[in-house]
């Protein structure tokens, strides 16, 4: 069975890249666990319909992040600097075997649209230990939220598109170049942007449900999409999400 648990960041952007001191991350499993059902039972509001599988218990997942709340907020703190505006939601997903070995670890969702600090956040997922399932291989799921202390204007999905255009086919280079050494491409990946004075992107993010993000084309893909030239938010930053396949 997948199991959902609930991790709280709340993170205050200080002026210095590197504050003294850092709010924690709150893990509490045990009061937000969603209710699990097999998949033989009809949907009902509230509930999470999942495959028969193993389960994680919430205490094991607890026990095993709580010794990384620091090192979670540290990948915020020490890399958002005077980006008032970096701010969002990310879930990271662990699929594990049956041994209590990660398999795998995944941006589900951010949209966050740092990929430094997404990348920090999946290093320190992947250095967790787990105590082993019960019944089997399993996966679960933790949300963190990261507190923004400015705003970025929200363009919506249509203006986003109309914003990028064309330029998605430079990321493909990220796939086909020989150089980036991508064993499997990205099936399908959401690419969080935001755009400063004169359409310059300001900081890239990505997440997918699909994929396992390897490192060197995410750090491809941001480098590709550092350089699209956008329409200029007039003053302000503004923040956009695109879907990407890789073709």
């Amino acid at each position: 069975m997948r199991l959902a648990v609930v991790a709280a960041l709340v993170a205050a952007c200080g002026s210095s890249p590197k504050p003294k001191s850092a709010a924690p991350v709150v893990i509490s499993p045990q009061s937000t666990t969603r209710t699990v059902v097999e998949n033989d039972s009809e949907p009902t509001d509230g509930v999470t319909i999942v495959n028969a599988r193993g389960r994680m218990e919430p205490a094991d997942i607890e026990t095993g992040l709580s010794p990384h709340t620091a090192e979670l907020t540290d990948c915020y703190m020490s890399r958002v600097g005077k980006r008032r505006w970096l701010g969002g939601n990310v879930e990271i997903h662990w699929d594990i075997s049956k041994e209590g070995e990660i398999t795998a670890v995944k941006l589900a969702a951010s949209d966050l649209g740092n990929w430094p600090i997404e990348k920090c956040l999946l290093d320190v997922a992947k250095a967790a230990k787990f105590a082993k399932p019960k019944g089997g291989d399993a996966d679960f799921m933790v949300p963190l939220a990261f507190s923004a202390k400015g705003k970025a204007l929200a363009w919506d999905e249509d203006a986003g598109l109309r914003a990028v255009g064309g330029q998605l086919v430079k990321i493909d280079n990220c796939v086909k170049d020989k150089k980036v050494k991508t064993k499997t491409p990205p099936d399908d990946v959401t690419i969080t942007v935001y755009v400063g004075a004169r359409g310059a992107a300001q900081s890239v993010g990505f997440a997918s449900k699909a994929s396992v993000l390897e490192e060197t084309w995410a750090d491809c893909a941001e480098k590709a999409a550092l350089g699209w030239r956008l329409p200029d938010p007039k003053g302000q930053v503004a923040k956009l999400a695109v879907r990407y396949r890789a073709q």
